[in-house]
């Protein structure tokens, strides 16, 4: 038991390592506006969402194993269904999540800073809830 809690913790922080790279990818190349409201270049903002969803992903699957064992990939629907049956806090931040992170940000590269901030905040609180859930 205690080889798998030690196998679990690691994802979660290969979660959060997610996390750090779309952090370091706005932080290097985003390039916020003269105004601090918007990031100047689309690539980046849609380079950091991705980081940023498949950290959710990851951490999601440690407490919900919505990949394993599939010959398909799994879909938001997967995820919402598996997570639905245990936690509606977290089924709400997952929804919002994939609005926000995955549709505004990796879709659109949606460049407001709010948006983005908000995409950082959702992934933050979705990761440290799955932590919380496997501990």
């Amino acid at each position: 038991m205690r080889l798998f809690k030690k196998c679990q913790s690691d994802t979660i922080e290969e979660a959060r390592r997610y996390v750090s790279n779309a952090k370091d990818t706005l932080r290097k190349h985003g390039h916020l506006e003269e105004d601090g409201t918007a990031y100047r270049d689309r690539k980046y903002v849609r380079a950091a969402g991705n980081y940023l969803w498949l950290g959710v992903l990851i951490a999601l699957d440690v407490v919900f194993h919505v990949s394993e064992g599939r010959r398909t990939r799994p879909d938001i629907n997967d995820y919402r269904e598996a997570v639905s049956d245990r936690d509606k806090k977290l089924l709400s931040l997952v929804n919002i999540g994939y609005e926000t992170i995955h549709l505004s940000m990796n879709y659109d590269g949606n460049q407001s800073k709010a948006v983005c901030d908000e995409g950082f905040r959702l992934s933050k609180e979705i990761i440290d809830r799955c932590e919380r859930m496997v501990s």
